[in-house]
């Protein structure tokens, strides 16, 4: 099976999750595009969906799935993205894509966070995937000194501003044996937006998909 093809199945899988008249949560990214897909060619009806990012929105235009504000909507049942990377115990890597501060806002919303991913984004521990940062613009530097000297080795991502108007630093050279530490001390640096770890909340179920089927892992979030 090959990556789309992997991907198109993990998608699939989490439709089992969603209900007529839910208001779902939706992530941003190529596997997501394929649940999007998959939701507008379901006889489910959704009551509305609320996306994390632009390109999500445009996406669920396109599928006729209604979208609403976070902030009219309240919190959500269920929640469906992808990620980076993934550990067993639900801790990811997100940000890939730029849109990892509006991810995050929404799956801290959400009851419940389903992670559809390929067997390649399954890792024992995060890092080797490039660690975002969304930065307010006036911090880049200053926050890029603060992460060297956490063992990181940072990238402006040149020429990318988020839907928020921010700038993204990519960090090299991490092993992240600590993800839950290393989020806070990442966050409470000045001029830090977010980071794209997703430990203290990350997902309550991981679906990935092989070359043998979907399975299931059900996590250890804190």
């Amino acid at each position: 099976m090959d990556t789309r093809a992997k991907k198109r199945a993990a998608a699939e899988a989490a439709l089992r999750y969603v209900e007529d008249d839910m208001v779902l949560g939706i992530g941003t990214g190529s596997t997501v595009d394929e649940f999007i897909g998959a939701l507008g060619a379901s006889r489910l009806r959704l009551r509305g969906a609320v996306a994390s990012s632009n390109a999500t929105s445009a996406r669920l235009k396109a599928a006729g799935i209604p979208e609403l504000d976070l902030n009219s909507a309240g919190d959500l049942p269920l929640y469906v993205d992808g990620a980076d990377q993934a550990t067993p115990q639900g801790a990811l890597i997100k940000g890939g894509g730029g849109a990892l501060t509006r991810e995050k806002i929404v799956a801290a919303a959400s009851v419940r966070f389903v992670c559809i991913i390929d067997d390649g984004k399954l890792v024992d521990v995060l890092g080797a995937f490039p660690l975002p940062i969304e930065v307010i613009p006036m911090a880049r530097s200053y926050v890029a000194r603060r992460v060297v000297a956490l063992g990181g080795e940072p990238v402006w991502r040149q020429d990318v501003v988020t839907d928020n108007g921010n700038v993204i630093l990519d960090v090299h050279n991490l092993r992240i044996e600590d993800p839950v530490e290393l989020e806070a001390r990442i966050d409470a640096i000045a001029g830090v937006v977010t980071v794209g770890l997703f430990a203290r909340r990350g997902a309550d179920e991981l679906l990935i998909a092989g070359d043998d089927g979907v399975r299931r892992i059900t996590t250890a979030t804190p």
